[in-house]
């Protein structure tokens, strides 16, 4: 029998919509609360500023928050478009209530007993998209858009020493923890980066792509071709999938020639979000 209890995913929602949402999932199913006039909170998406919402529902969003018994909860840091996780903090009321307001990752400082927003001396903010509380209300992340490097040592992400790694006695050093989009990228900057490293024998596919553009064009429209045909010849999902991967695996070397990052692609859709097809074809032709 479902139960109505609360299966404790909450949201708070920092989006280009105008709107901070607070949303709840139960066991039986999702409940949004943006149909519901009294969980609606509003909120400007050029400042955040919590006097432009009541503070009586952001209180009763910090409140369902299990703070510990020194009223902290962890926090991590998320990038938006790689999934990548960027760092691990700890955040109290006030911090999370400084970045739903600034929409800047904001955390509590435990050896200074004082808030402190990541970037405020190097510049590299971290901006808030949204706020996510684990199954048990006790962790948050801030999932976000980095301006730089996020760890203090340079690196794009504070996690980059692999346990495996130490354990096998292998030096372990910038392994960052990579999606699967993400590996592929980098496994083609590696060949990309070999390129003028003198082979002996047969050259693997990715170094002949990018030697040969013609042959890289003329992959992806074959590819491509292949993708509407699992379509128009009514092939199952499986094949479908497999011919996607052919187009991603080759559009991604040209990328790579063309010195783009797959952030750069997954942001620009991002944005797209929430502009119609139509309007974005014609900004084009007017930037154009």
């Amino acid at each position: 029998m479902a139960s109505s209890q609360f299966h404790c995913l909450q949201s708070v929602r920092v989006s280009s919509a105008s709107w901070l949402f607070i949303s709840t999932s139960f066991d039986h199913g999702r409940v949004n609360f943006k149909r519901n006039s009294n969980c609606l909170v509003y909120a400007s998406t050029n400042n955040l500023n919590r006097d432009h919402h009541p503070q009586s529902k952001v209180d009763s969003v910090l409140d369902s928050i299990k703070w510990d018994d020194k009223g902290l909860a962890v926090a991590l840091a998320q990038n938006v478009d790689t999934g990548a996780i960027l760092m691990q903090g700890f955040a109290n009321r006030e911090a999370v209530a400084t970045t739903v307001s600034s929409r800047k990752a904001t955390f509590y400082s435990r050896s200074r007993s004082m808030l402190w927003t990541k970037g405020e001396t190097s510049n590299n903010f971290i901006k808030v998209h949204d706020i996510f509380l684990d199954c048990d209300q006790d962790s948050i992340i801030y999932l976000g858009k980095p301006d730089g490097p996020t760890c203090h040592t340079g690196a794009e992400t504070c996690y980059y020493t692999s346990l495996i790694d130490l354990l096998e006695d292998q030096q372990s050093g910038d392994k960052f923890p990579l999606t699967t989009l993400n590996s592929l990228e980098s496994t083609i900057a590696k060949r990309k980066g070999e390129l003028d490293v003198p082979q002996t024998g047969k050259p693997s596919w990715t170094r002949r792509l990018l030697l040969d553009e013609k042959l890289l064009c003329s992959k992806i429209r074959e590819e491509a071709d292949e993708l509407c045909r699992t379509l128009e010849e009514n092939e199952d999902k499986l094949c479908t999938a497999s011919e996607m991967g052919d187009v991603l695996y080759h559009s991604m070397v040209l990328l790579a020639l063309q010195d783009g990052k797959i952030e750069d692609v997954l942001e620009i859709l991002r944005h797209r979000f929430s502009q119609s097809g139509i309007e974005e074809k014609r900004s084009r032709k007017i930037r154009g």
